[in-house]
């Protein structure tokens, strides 16, 4: 059993928390690597241990059976495109402040000794198809485990977007933008915003408004079927963003048009705690009920 450690140098310290797992891995019979999971910001001066190599996450994923991932929903998220790619599960470990995904806190690290005989179970989460086309022209394409946002820019005083369901129009919204996301992210930007809590393991896609200026704009949930297309006026001079589970932006000409599917490929999180999605939720979240 091949394990991958990828952990988060700003949220965990000198890698203490992936350096203790590791000790519980290796004693319990586990093949493991250690590697970061993303380059760190040029002319910032990490704690990392000097004498303990660091492998590629990119080159390790396609021989590895599992990846933990150490840090907050962000680090999960981040990881998440190349893990499905290479049909890797991956198992999060908090070390950040919510940390919602993530299966285990850092005190409860003993918890993992079980993954190096493989017993462990899987759960699977949808994930979304995310193309801005321009004409009939794809100028970007990606995958959302939590959600795609089309949003104003800071200048802009409203953004104006038709939103259309196998191209039947669904609602036009008049806003600060919209959220389309999958069971997994609705309880993140989308609950912000007003969307419903769906159970993660569900198939549906979210569609929630974002400070609409309209009394009728409500959240809604389609079948997983849909295809869900967000179409910004032609001749509109005001720039719209997409961001795709909270990454980097891409900006969206009047004209473009952003179509949302679910997408082939799905998630897979590793099950260790008996913690059903309610427990969690009341946990990290503060329950459902006042």
């Amino acid at each position: 059993m091949k394990i991958l450690l990828s952990s988060n140098p700003y949220r965990d310290k000198g890698l203490r928390v992936a350096l203790e797992a590791r000790r519980i891995l290796e004693r319990a019979g586990a093949q493991t690597a250690l590697c970061l999971p993303f380059r760190p910001r040029k002319g910032d001066r990490l704690d990392l241990p000097r004498q303990i190599p660091l492998a590629s996450l990119e080159q390790e994923l396609p021989a590895a059976d599992l990846l933990i991932c150490f840090g907050g929903d962000g680090t999960i998220l981040h990881a998440a495109r190349d893990a499905t790619l290479h049909g890797v599960p991956i198992l999060g470990v908090n070390t950040g402040s919510v940390g919602f995904m993530a299966e285990l806190e850092r005190s409860e690290l003993s918890l993992l000794a079980p993954l190096a005989q493989g017993k462990f179970t899987i759960e699977e989460r949808m994930m979304l198809d995310v193309k801005v086309l321009r004409g009939d022209k794809v100028v970007s394409q990606d995958v959302a485990l939590n959600d795609a946002v089309i949003s104003k820019g800071s200048m802009a005083r409203v953004a104006e977007m038709e939103v259309m369901a196998d191209h039947i129009k669904v609602t036009a919204i008049t806003g600060d933008g919209v959220i389309v996301a999958t069971p997994t992210g609705s309880t993140a930007y989308s609950m912000s915003a007003g969307g419903p809590i769906v159970e993660p393991t569900s198939k549906s896609i979210i569609v929630t408004p974002v400070c609409a200026h309209q009394l009728a704009a409500r959240a809604m949930v389609l079948a997983p079927e849909r295809v869900v297309t967000v179409q910004l006026p032609r001749g509109n001079r005001k720039y719209l963003y997409l961001s795709i589970d909270g990454g980097k932006a891409v900006r969206l000409s009047g004209g473009d048009r952003v179509e949302i599917c679910r997408a082939d490929r799905c998630t897979q999180l590793l099950r260790l705690a008996d913690r059903s999605f309610y427990q969690v939720i009341n946990q990290k979240l503060g329950g459902l009920a006042p």
